[in-house]
């Protein structure tokens, strides 16, 4: 009865060039959304639709909403999902300061629970500042497809010079001019008695061009013959795998031009002295990076001044670990907290997996009606019951909502998967970040500090850098919650 008495506006909105293909449509997030509505006695008001990226601030028609309910015109907010609502944090934030400043009062999702208590906005928070994650993990997808394509054998880029693509059954064949080229230019390598100059010279007085029409460099030659994928290995991303393409060299002739080229090679010079935090600052006032030398016993930090004028002094290392130590602190979730929330997660998880599998499973069997329908319509056309004309738009009709309905089924299948796991993941490491800090291992704490942050730099022997996404949430609200209630919580853990 509580929410009949409040005033609700609905939110739905999809970005035609979002990246997140698994969000649901507009039209399927109104059809649930007022569904739930229904179900929940939700009093909508008003409905506000947008197709706009949420990345960045600036959606006029979500501006608009927060405008009006700035002035009383609906004390809630109906939405799929946070992320609807917010994927930066200047919309997250105005969201959050309408709920401390008691602008709105409810906030309602079909998929995610929230409550105005310091422990729901927090998980808001984290859900606004984990919608970031969710667009960064999705290159991690396609990087995962290529992976996975160069698994089966394939390779998935440009083939490389004396092969071709075959865009049509997407696999690379042997350029045969070139490919005879190719496996002269080894085979005269191997010999010994040419620097790369030369080979160079002689290949190119035979023909062989790149691409785009230009004559190879010396180091396009060096690349050449250093390339295992012309006797059948793909190497990608550092990574090698075994191709289906037909190889232009033995692995024998290969071996031998790698063994001719080391002895030409010179002498590799030693390696740097494996300092804790190099490469991993930069200096504030000029730019440079920051550097690590070894004096007295002690390793101390400077910035390298190779730009102009600088006037930074030199820090001690273990100095800087200290600071890197404190700001740790600054995102650790005490014990106690962390088993609430992870218990209301996994809760949640139970209640929402059992829904979800229900509703999962309706929609499967609309699928199977779909099909069964198709299958129905091609027996009638092949009877000659209909005509074309009726075949194909009744086909299309059914053919559009099938494709709805797996859209939909993909969507509940990637959330249920991504979503619990993630914010688990986060708050198992929160909790872990004190202990973490208080341990005598700089590499750990270095490479936690790369988690938690990013622009890390120097100023006046102090360390300068932004948290990232989630872990700026809990940052501001262990800042925001150390003179209240918060902070009395941690002293008893």
């Amino acid at each position: 009865m509580q929410n009949q008495t409040k005033k609700f506006f609905l939110y739905a909105r999809k970005s035609t060039d979002e990246a997140e293909r698994q969000v649901l449509s507009i039209e399927a997030q109104m059809f649930e959304l007022r569904e739930f509505a229904k179900k929940e006695n939700i009093n909508i008001v008003r409905e506000f639709v947008e197709s706009k990226t949420a990345k960045e601030p600036g959606r006029e028609i979500f501006n608009d909403m927060v405008a009006q309910i700035e002035q009383g015109g609906a004390e809630g907010i109906l939405a799929w999902h946070p992320d609807r609502l917010a994927r930066n944090s200047v919309d997250g934030g105005r969201i959050i300061y309408g709920v401390d400043t008691g602008k709105i009062t409810a906030l309602k999702f079909p998929t995610f629970w929230f409550d105005p208590t310091p422990q729901g906005k927090f998980m808001l928070s984290i859900a606004f500042g984990q919608s970031k994650y969710y667009v960064d993990n999705l290159s991690e997808n396609v990087k995962r497809g290529l992976r996975q394509k160069l698994r089966n054998g394939n390779w998935p880029a440009w083939a490389p010079l004396g092969y071709k693509n075959d865009k049509v059954n997407h696999r690379i064949f042997t350029d045969k001019i070139n490919a005879n080229l190719i496996k002269k230019t080894f085979e005269t390598y191997a010999t010994g008695n040419y620097t790369l100059k030369e080979i160079r010279k002689i290949i190119d007085s035979l023909g062989l061009i790149g691409k785009k029409g230009k004559m190879l460099s010396i180091s396009n030659y060096q690349y050449i013959l250093t390339n295992p994928f012309y006797y059948g290995v793909m190497r990608y991303k550092g990574e090698m795998y075994e191709g289906k393409h037909k190889p232009i060299i033995t692995k024998k002739l290969f071996d031998q031009v790698q063994e001719v080229m080391k002895q030409k090679s010179k002498p590799k010079t030693p390696e740097l002295k494996p300092y804790i935090y190099r490469g991993v600052f930069h200096c504030q006032e000029c730019g440079c990076f920051i550097t690590t030398e070894t004096k007295k016993g002690h390793n101390y930090l400077r910035c390298t001044k190779r730009k102009e004028i600088c006037s930074q002094k030199y820090t001690r290392e273990e100095f800087m670990t200290e600071q890197i130590k404190t700001e740790i602190q600054k995102v650790s979730l005490p014990l106690g907290w962390a088993e609430k929330m992870i218990s209301h997660l996994e809760n949640e998880k139970s209640e929402k997996a059992q829904s979800e599998n229900s509703f999962a499973q309706n929609l499967k069997s609309e699928l199977k009606d779909c099909e069964e329908k198709l299958d129905s319509l091609l027996d009638m056309i092949l009877e000659k019951s209909i005509s074309q004309e009726e075949y194909n738009a009744k086909k299309q009709k059914i053919l559009n909502r099938k494709i709805e309905i797996s859209e939909k089924l993909k969507a509940f299948e990637q959330k249920s998967r991504n979503r619990f796991e993630l914010e688990i993941n986060f708050i198992n490491e929160a909790n872990q970040a004190k202990n973490i800090a208080l341990q005598k291992n700089p590499e750990r704490i270095r490479d936690f500090l790369k988690k938690i942050g990013s622009n890390f730099q120097i100023f006046d022997r102090t360390l300068h850098f932004e948290f990232k996404n989630a872990w700026k949430t809990l940052a501001n609200f262990n800042r925001s919650a150390s003179g209240g209630e918060a902070s009395k919580d941690q002293k008893h853990q």
